[in-house]
């Protein structure tokens, strides 16, 4: 008896250290709240246990007397251990009106208890030892009552427990070895194997809470309850698993088990190599799966890997992380993220960029074909005028031909005309030959991006080229100032900048809304080792709704005759081709100005 008494003695003074532990190290939680109620619970039955067995001893008050203060402990004890699964389970609980139900019995049993010398129907015989212990009918009612709750919040902690880490991990071994405590110990006593005394049930159930806090507060880092850890995993969008460093798969998300249609079995314990090769993964191959599991075993940081894996008609990128504490390696973990949506889209926006790039494609060639057809109308006309002006003239020569009053003088200005009219000819096709060579170079832009070099000056003469004839129609200047060297070399496909700066020049002229007789700067110059190009008008202006959406959508302020894909374009084109990037500034009635910022180097 004295052992029993003095092993009380103990866990008394262990109780405090635990509660001042928890009290200091844990922060506050409901988790914590109720640890430390079961702890204080268990605190008073094993202290009026101790004053029961000295003060009788010593001073002869009746046993009984300090049951009466005990049972309080004893009657609540089962609720608090059900309660406790309850927060372990959902992290937090909100006190219902209908949990005060279960409190009537305790107190029923308290006030029997209290009152038994009138009636006797908690205790006949009232012994420490239970096999001299005669208990009354409504004892009964109250064994019930307290095993089915110890029994169901033992049970309720026990399998979430094992459904959130598994059975053999060391927070379930702790939860199951503190749960078979008191049940061992009490069969022990009832087969009479060992003396069985109302000391032995409350030693019991302080070694289950012992395991119990050192497997819900020390194995998942004194903060959030498992179960609930567990719940927010299960809701992720992503899967992942728990590889220890022995490859064998040790924990996952309920994600992965539907992602890839598998049971528990499946997976538990499964070697992540063999699983892989076995469900056929497609991109978690073997090599694969050694070089990341290795990797991780040597560094905390994150592992992006680098390519999208078709597993199952999804997609997925892969990241692991080695999981270490105290600087000793305890497993990897696995995160497959879903960009299978991601994917999709891509697809899609690529499909769609390329059928708007088809468009602005036809948009400009039906632009560049009209300024063509105007471009070489003049010089065919002209060259049209000066092949009958030849055509007069061999008329003339072959008819002075014999004639005795045709003097030398006379041929020599037949011939002096005819050259006049070969140099007019030489002037128009050479110029018609700019012409061709620039929209060549426009047509090839359409089909082809090239990286190449070209100067200012060879920039100047596609822009003039292609531009002369709608500004000369619009009877609009372009004033150009070059403040940089001719030869200054530019990077990149001289095309698709001509496109671009033709466009926004094709936009100033618009903006004046047919007046003529106006000016449009065209700047060149450098700065910070970049070239900018500087194209400013003095027309209408944009409206503030049209510059909160330029360059980020297609819009335009031409209404029903306007695309909005020029400028959007223009934009793709200058950061996708030239790495550059394009700004502007625009006031409504004073115009707008437009800024090309390309690097040198």
């Amino acid at each position: 008896m004295i052992f029993y008494v003095g092993l009380l003695e103990i866990l008394l003074f262990v109780f405090v250290i635990l509660l001042m532990y928890i009290n200091k190290k844990v922060q506050k939680s409901q988790i914590k709240t109720i640890f430390i109620i079961n702890i204080i619970i268990l605190f008073w039955i094993c202290l009026f246990l101790v004053l029961q067995y000295w003060l009788n001893l010593y001073y002869h008050i009746p046993l009984i007397f300090f049951e009466y203060f005990m049972y309080i402990g004893t009657c609540f004890l089962p609720l608090a251990i059900f309660f406790t699964s309850l927060i372990f389970i959902n992290t937090k609980i909100k006190f219902k009106k209908s949990y005060a139900l279960l409190f009537i019995i305790p107190v029923i049993s308290l006030f029997v208890l209290w009152t038994n010398d009138i009636h006797h129907l908690f205790y006949e015989v009232y012994s420490i030892n239970l096999s001299e212990t005669i208990t009354g009918p409504y004892a009964t009612i109250h064994l019930i009552y307290t095993y089915f709750f110890l029994i169901l919040g033992i049970f309720l902690l026990l399998k979430y427990s094992i459904k959130n880490a598994g059975f053999f991990s060391k927070q379930s071994i702790l939860i199951v070895i503190g749960s078979l405590f008191p049940i061992v110990i009490n069969l022990l006593g009832t087969f009479n194997i060992i003396p069985m005394t109302i000391y032995i049930t409350p030693i019991s159930f302080a070694f289950t809470i012992f395991f119990y806090t050192i497997a819900i507060f020390k194995f998942k880092l004194l903060s959030v309850t498992p179960i609930a850890m567990q719940r927010i995993v299960d809701r992720m969008s992503d899967s992942f698993l728990v590889v220890n460093e022995d490859g064998n798969i040790t924990d996952f998300n309920n994600t992965f088990i539907k992602t890839f249609k598998l049971s528990t079995a499946d997976v538990r314990n499964a070697n992540f190599i063999q699983f892989a090769s076995s469900r056929k993964l497609d991109g978690l191959d073997a090599d694969f799966i050694h070089s990341i599991l290795d990797k991780c075993k040597t560094t905390e940081e994150t592992i992006l890997v680098k390519r999208e894996m078709k597993i199952k008609d999804k997609y997925f990128n892969i990241e692991a992380s080695g999981i270490f504490s105290k600087n000793s390696f305890l497993g990897t973990l696995v995160l497959l993220k879903d960009v299978t949506q991601h994917v999709n889209d891509r697809n899609t926006i690529e499909n769609n960029q390329n059928m708007l790039m088809e468009k602005e494609r036809l948009a400009s060639l039906g632009q560049m074909i009209g300024g063509i057809a105007h471009n070489l109308k003049t010089p065919i006309m002209s060259i049209s005028g000066a092949a009958e002006g030849l055509k007069d003239l061999t008329k003339e020569y072959d008819i002075s031909i014999g004639d005795p009053t045709v003097t030398n003088e006379d041929h020599h200005a037949i011939v002096k005309d005819m050259n006049e009219w070969i140099e007019k000819i030489q002037t128009h096709t050479s110029y018609m030959s700019d012409v061709i060579t620039a929209v060549k170079g426009q047509a090839v832009a359409f089909a082809e991006t090239t990286n190449e070099s070209f100067t200012i000056s060879e920039l100047l003469t596609h822009v003039d080229v292609l531009m002369k004839h709608e500004l000369k129609n619009a009877l609009i200047d372009l004033n150009t100032s070059v403040l940089v060297p001719d030869t200054l070399s530019i990077k990149g496909n001289i095309n698709s900048l001509v496109q671009v700066i033709n466009n926004i020049i094709s936009n100033a002229i618009q903006a004046y809304n047919g007046q003529t007789n106006k000016n449009i700067d065209f700047i060149i110059k450098v700065k910070n080792n970049d070239v900018i190009f500087t194209i400013q008008d003095y027309g209408c202006g944009m409206p503030q709704k049209v510059q909160d959406k330029l360059f980020k959508e297609m819009i335009t302020t031409k209404g029903k005759n306007g695309t909005g894909l020029g400028l959007f374009m223009s934009y793709s084109n200058i950061r996708a081709h030239f790495n550059g990037k394009m700004t502007f500034e625009s006031k409504e009635g004073k115009g707008t100005r437009f800024d090309i910022t390309i690097p040198l180097n």
